[in-house]
C-alpha cells in the first residue's frame, strides 16, 4: 500500500508543478518602475497630506500609463511598476509624468512636493497571474534608484531602442554595479528639460484611470494648483473671451484590442455630446463638426475654435471594461480633469459613465467652472467683464463658508451689475445671493432678503434675448420663490422649465425636487430624485430629500432609512 500511495503523491505534485509552469509565460517586455524620493520623511511630517498628494498623483500617473499603453501590474507604498509594449512608449510615458509632476509642483512648498524618479529597462521577464518577475524587473528598479529626483534614468537597452526617435536627449552616466546584478549596466540620463511638452491629444490621450472618489469630491486643492501655472499661461498666449467656455467632444478611441468595440468610443462620445450640451453654462460644438478629429490629430482643438477638449478612450479591465475620460484647456495644453468608470457590462457602463462625466464636467461644481475661475486671477477689475465678474463672485459664492464670504461675492456682483447695467447673468445671480442669505445663513431680515430675490430673478428673465444660463438660473430660483410665496402651481411650472433646461444635472433634479414635494407632486419628487441618484449617486442632499419625501408618503421605515445614511458634515442646503 505504501508504492501506491507515494506514487499518488508524487502524480500530484508533478501535476502541480507542470499546471503551474504551463500558467507562466516568457517574454520581453519594457519595465517602469517609479518611486517618491524621501518618502518617509514626508509621511513623518505629514501623512494625511502625504497620502493625498500621493494619491492624486497616482491618479494622473496611471492615467499616463494607460494613455501610452502600458498596465499597472505592482504598486505598494509610493511604488508604481508598469510594463509597456515599446521603449518609446515607455520613455514618452515617463517624460510626461515628470513635466506634469513638476508643473504641479510649481506652487507647492519644496519641502512638502512629491517628486518621483524613474528607471526604464528592456528585458526577459516571467509573467503569470497578471504579474512580472525577472531580472528585466530587477534591473529596472536598480536603474530607477539611480535617477535624481524629478529624473529619468535608463538602461543601454533602453537607448538603444530610442535612438533617433524621440525628440529628448540622453546623456551617458557610465556603467555602474548594482544589487544582485551580476554585471555592470550602462545607464542613460534622459534630459526632460529638453524634452518639448507632448500636446495631451496628441499623445494618444490621458486615458484617465481614476478611482473611486466622484468629482465634486475630486481635490479642489489639486486642481488649484494645476489650474494657478496655466492660467498664467493663459493670460500670456491664450486668446481673449468674455463669456463662458467652448467645448468639443472627440470620438473616445479603442484600446481594448477588441474591434468589436470601435463603435463604442464613438457612441459614448454622442451621447456625451448630447449630455454636456444641455448644460447652460457651456456651449458644445456639434458632433458634425468635432467627429472629424480624434486625439491623434495635431490641434483639435485650435481646429475646432473651442476652449476645452473631452476626450477618452476604451479599455479591458479584466471580465470587464473601463471608460477614461480627461478634459484639457486647448489654450495651455493643462489637463483640467480626468476620471476613469468601470463597469462589467457595456451598455451599463455607458449608460452610468455619461451622466457623472457631463455632471463632472459642466455642472456649476464641475471642472470646467472651477478652472474658469483662475481667469480672474490677478487681473486688474479695470479690465473685468460682465463674466469676470460672474466667475469672480461665483468662486466664493460657491464655497457657502460664511455670511461675511457669502457678502463679498454679494458686493462683487452688485459692482459688476453697476458697471454692466443690464446683465441679466449678473442680476439673476445677485438674486441668488439675497435669497441665500437667509436660506443658508438665517439672516435677520428674511422677507425683505427674498422679497428682493424674487424682484431681480423677475427683472432678469423679464430682459429680451436672455441666455439660456440666466433662463436656467432664473427658473430655477422662481421656483422657491413661488414656494415661499404660496404660489405652488407657479412653482411647480418654473421647476419644470428649469428641468427641462438642464435635465441632465443632478444637483438642479435634486435641488427642485422639493418644490414638487412640497407643493404635493410626490410621485414627481421622487422620480427627480431617483433620476439624480442615477445620474450622479455623490449628490449629497439627495438622501436628506428622500427622507422628507418617504415621511410625506406615509413609508416611515424607508425615510428612517433614508435619514440615516445623511451625512452630518453636509454642505449646507442649496
Amino acid at each position: 500500500m505504501l508504492i501506491p500511495c507515494l506514487y499518488d503523491i508524487f502524480r500530484v505534485i508533478f501535476q502541480a508543478v507542470g499546471g503551474r509552469q504551463a500558467s507562466m509565460e516568457r517574454k520581453l517586455a519594457a519595465i517602469l518602475s517609479a518611486d517618491v524620493v524621501g518618502y518617509s520623511r514626508l509621511m513623518g511630517a505629514d501623512e494625511d497630506a502625504t497620502l493625498e498628494a500621493l494619491r492624486s498623483h497616482r491618479e494622473i500617473i496611471d492615467a499616463l500609463i494607460g494613455a501610452h499603453r502600458g498596465r499597472v501590474f505592482n504598486s505598494a507604498g509610493d511604488s508604481v511598476v508598469a510594463e509597456f509594449p515599446s521603449a518609446v512608449e515607455a520613455s514618452l510615458c515617463a517624460v510626461q509624468i515628470q513635466q506634469d509632476m513638476a508643473q504641479r509642483n510649481e506652487l507647492v512648498p519644496l519641502d512638502k512636493q512629491l517628486q518621483f524618479r524613474i528607471g526604464i529597462h528592456i528585458g526577459d521577464v516571467v509573467s503569470e497571474g497578471g504579474n512580472l518577475f525577472g531580472d528585466g524587473v530587477n534591473i529596472a528598479d536598480r536603474v530607477q534608484k539611480l535617477a535624481a529626483a524629478g529624473g529619468i534614468c535608463v538602461s543601454r537597452n533602453v537607448y538603444d531602442q530610442l535612438t533617433s526617435k524621440v525628440s529628448f536627449k540622453l546623456e551617458s552616466m557610465g556603467e555602474h554595479r548594482v544589487k544582485n546584478i551580476a554585471s555592470p549596466i550602462s545607464v542613460y540620463r534622459v534630459l526632460v528639460g529638453d524634452a518639448s511638452k507632448p500636446r495631451p491629444i496628441t499623445s494618444r490621450l490621458y486615458a484617465l484611470a481614476r478611482r473611486s472618489s466622484r468629482v465634486a469630491a475630486i481635490g479642489a486643492v489639486l486642481l488649484a494648483v494645476i489650474s494657478s501655472l496655466a492660467f498664467w499661461q493663459w493670460q500670456r498666449s491664450g486668446p481673449a473671451r468674455d463669456g463662458f467656455p467652448s467645448v468639443a467632444v472627440l470620438a473616445f478611441q479603442n484600446f481594448s484590442g477588441d474591434p468589436g468595440l470601435d463603435s463604442y468610443g464613438r457612441v459614448i462620445a454622442e451621447d456625451l455630446t448630447t449630455a454636456m450640451s444641455r448644460f447652460p453654462d457651456i456651449t458644445v460644438l456639434s458632433q458634425n463638426s468635432s467627429f472629424g478629429f480624434d486625439a491623434t490629430d495635431v490641434s483639435p482643438g485650435q481646429d475646432l475654435k473651442v476652449d476645452y477638449i473631452v476626450e477618452g478612450s476604451v479599455q479591458k479591465k479584466g471580465s470587464g471594461l473601463a471608460i477614461n475620460a480627461q478634459l484639457t484647456d486647448v489654450s495651455t495644453d493643462a489637463h483640467v480633469w480626468a476620471e476613469r468608470y468601470d463597469g462589467r457590462e457595456a451598455s451599463d457602463l455607458q449608460d452610468g459613465a455619461i451622466g457623472r462625466i457631463a455632471n463632472a464636467l459642466a455642472s456649476e461644481g464641475g471642472a470646467i467652472r472651477r478652472y474658469e475661475y483662475k481667469r480672474t486671477e490677478g487681473k486688474d477689475k479695470t479690465d473685468f467683464s460682465e463674466y469676470d465678474y460672474f466667475l469672480s463672485g461665483h468662486e466664493i459664492f460657491a464655497r457657502f463658508a460664511s455670511i461675511e464670504e457669502h457678502d463679498r461675492a454679494g458686493a462683487i456682483w452688485r459692482e459688476g451689475l453697476e458697471k454692466f447695467p443690464t446683465s441679466g447673468l449678473l442680476r439673476v445671480s445677485l438674486a441668488w445671493y439675497h435669497f441665500f442669505r437667509p436660506w443658508n445663513f438665517n439672516t435677520d431680515k428674511r422677507a425683505a432678503d427674498y422679497r428682493r430675490a424674487g424682484e431681480l430673478a423677475r427683472e432678469a428673465l423679464a430682459e429680451q434675448n436672455t441666455s439660456p444660463r440666466v433662463q436656467w438660473s432664473g427658473r430655477k430660483l422662481m421656483a422657491y420663490i413661488h414656494w415661499l410665496e404660496g404660489n405652488f402651481e407657479r412653482a411647480v411650472a418654473d421647476a419644470e422649465a428649469a428641468v427641462a433646461l438642464a435635465p441632465y444635472d443632478a444637483d438642479t433634479l435634486s435641488f427642485l425636487s422639493r418644490v414638487q414635494a412640497a407643493s404635493g407632486n410626490t410621485t414627481r419628487a421622487l422620480e427627480w430624485v431617483q433620476e439624480s441618484v442615477r445620474i450622479e449617486p455623490t449628490v449629497q442632499r439627495t438622501t436628506r430629500i428622500l427622507a422628507w419625501i418617504y415621511y410625506l408618503t406615509g413609508e416611515y421605515e424607508k425615510s428612517v432609512e433614508a435619514a440615516k445614511k445623511t451625512s452630518g458634515t453636509e454642505p449646507p442646503v442649496r
